[in-house]
């Protein structure tokens, strides 16, 4: 299956210049939806993955639905002050400020191996952050694991110690 095809795209969203990739056309697609979570698993299946980590909020719709085909847990990464109880916190640069991402204390387990998936890669800042939380708490990260990837960003490169894979790749 094409999913590039169910891929709307809109130019000058959310500012002039940028071309904002809707996945909201791919998910309400019950057959695309199925073919990129099936296609996910894929991916993981021989990975032996123990948990999926998503970033908000797409994070969670790609991630839990690939954890529940595979049958192993999801953990939510979110923006700080979003989630209950004790915490890790990362903070990141991002190009006009900074920023930082939370998960919960113990959430992953020293040497448990993770994959996080995402629905876009782009400049690679929030996955990277994602990242640096799984290994501050003891954990691995096995993959990260797209949707989309702007290769013309150079999020690839950013993570290039990481197994980074997506299914479609756009140039912008």
């Amino acid at each position: 299956m094409n999913l590039r095809k169910y891929i709307e795209i809109i130019d000058d969203f959310p500012k002039k210049g940028i071309s904002f990739k809707n996945i909201t056309t791919l998910l309400r697609d019950r057959d695309a939806f199925r073919e990129t979570i099936d296609s996910m698993v894929e991916k993981l299946k021989d990975r032996d993955i123990d948990y999926i980590i998503g970033p908000e909020a797409r994070g969670f719709v790609l991630g839990s639905a690939v954890a529940y085909a595979m049958n192993i847990g999801f953990i939510p990464v979110r923006k700080k002050g979003k989630l209950p109880g004790n915490t890790v916190e990362y903070e990141y640069e991002l190009e006009y400020g900074i920023d930082s991402l939370e998960i919960q204390e113990g959430a992953v387990e020293k040497d448990a191996k993770v994959a996080i998936i995402d629905d876009l890669l782009a400049t690679g800042g929030t996955v990277n952050a994602t990242a640096k939380l799984v290994e501050m708490m003891g954990g691995k990260v096995d993959t990260m694991l797209f949707l989309i990837e702007l290769t013309d960003l150079n999020g690839r490169e950013k993570n290039g110690d990481y197994n980074v894979e997506s299914l479609i790749k756009y140039n912008i």
